[in-house]
């Protein structure tokens, strides 16, 4: 029987370790063209920089990234077109991370796959497990917003700023809120 490895075991969304060194050293990669992409010229209007591109799962055109960014892996992250990440926001993309095309993500949005466990010691020995976000297309998500491991978020909803979303959200929906309930406009 073949034994999984950390990085498989967290594909699988399985509990394994972050501490592992094929994962640190994957984070080790990330960070490096995270650095290339958040040190750019600031008078030049770049849309991310090409150890970036180079790292992501998929990456559709017209494409913009806001510096400062901040992702886990990067290998796991799917950009479709004409999405937008305004600065500072952060993808922990321990499991796949979709973004459909048209997509918005205001300042300081957080989307977060990794759950880490709730026993003190495993949380100790870095035991967690991921599951993936998905966000459809035009989505519109305010400044500030987190969403959690395993949410789905359908095409055009709207997440209003500073909301924490922990379940899914339909289709056209707005939610608000912490946690984020729906909203009628």
């Amino acid at each position: 029987m073949t034994r999984m490895s950390e990085k498989d075991k967290m594909r699988a969304g399985a509990w394994y370790t972050c501490h592992d060194p094929e994962l640190l050293h994957m984070q080790a990669r990330a960070r490096m063209a995270l650095h290339q992409h958040n040190t750019q010229a600031p008078d030049v209007r770049v849309a991310m920089g090409a150890e970036l591109r180079q790292l992501m799962a998929h990456v559709g055109e017209d494409v913009m990234i806001e510096a400062p960014f901040h992702c886990a892996y990067g290998e796991n992250i799917t950009l479709h077109a004409h999405v937008y990440l305004n600065s500072g926001c952060v993808i922990l993309d321990t499991a796949p991370v979709i973004i459909g095309a048209h997509s918005m993500l205001g300042p300081h949005v957080q989307l977060y796959c990794p759950e880490h466990h709730k026993d003190r010691s495993k949380r100790r020995a870095g035991l967690e497990q991921a599951r993936p976000i998905t966000i459809g297309q035009d989505v519109w998500i305010g400044g500030g917003a987190i969403v959690l491991s395993g949410v789905s978020i359908g095409d055009g909803a709207i997440i209003g700023a500073g909301s924490v979303v922990t379940r899914d959200v339909h289709a056209r929906a707005t939610v608000v809120g912490n946690p984020a309930r729906p909203i009628s406009t």
